[in-house]
């Protein structure tokens, strides 16, 4: 059932917004050249690799590195990039993650590999045994400003609560979330 209602709310959402995906092309190519996806390794069901794709925030030459250890993230991001941050636009080209069924719309936030420690944590507690989201339980529960434990903690409660009412739940204060533009370190720091 997770994976039909997923399946069909990302096909209608991209339907939806394809014409929001082709003005956020055209404002990274204007502003800052190809590509316009940023294409990164996660960590993704079953502690597999996979690609996940996002818009491109930062500037061309940034390396692939998480924006908290960059020493001028400040200068690397463009406008659009901060924009689309801010409103988590960027995240939108996942829909084509859960098309391909590497993703969920809900579900523990993909990691990248070198996040050893929550990356241990997440295998201890049986995370790797769902798809990961767009969204999840700890990104309504303080997403950028809880530390790995209290991430992983959370990550193992939605796989051991799991269900469609819960992620129906998360994905409703989601959106509050991002209308409030809450929890978002990255942003708050520009």
């Amino acid at each position: 059932m997770k994976r039909i209602f997923d399946f069909v709310a990302s096909l209608f959402a991209v339907i939806l917004l394809s014409p929001l995906f082709l003005v956020v092309s055209i404002l990274i190519l204007v502003t800052d050249g190809s590509p316009v996806l940023f294409r990164q390794e996660r960590v993704g069901k079953d502690n597999k690799i996979f690609t996940v794709y996002k818009f491109r925030t930062m500037r061309n030459g940034t390396g692939d590195i998480a924006t908290s250890e960059l020493s001028d993230a400040d200068e690397k991001i463009t406008k659009t990039g901060r924009f689309l941050r801010m409103t988590s636009i960027d995240e939108l080209p996942q829909l084509f993650n859960i098309l391909n069924g590497t993703m969920s719309i809900v579900g523990p936030r993909p990691l990248i590999p070198a996040e050893k420690e929550i990356r241990e944590l997440r295998e201890q507690y049986g995370v790797y045994n769902v798809l990961p989201g767009i969204t999840g339980y700890a990104q309504i529960n303080g997403r950028d400003n809880i530390d790995d434990k209290t991430k992983a903690l959370l990550d193992k409660e939605y796989v051991e609560k799991q269900s469609f009412k819960f992620d129906m739940e998360i994905i409703f204060k989601t959106f509050i979330k991002v209308i409030k533009r809450s929890d978002i370190k990255d942003t708050e720091e520009l």
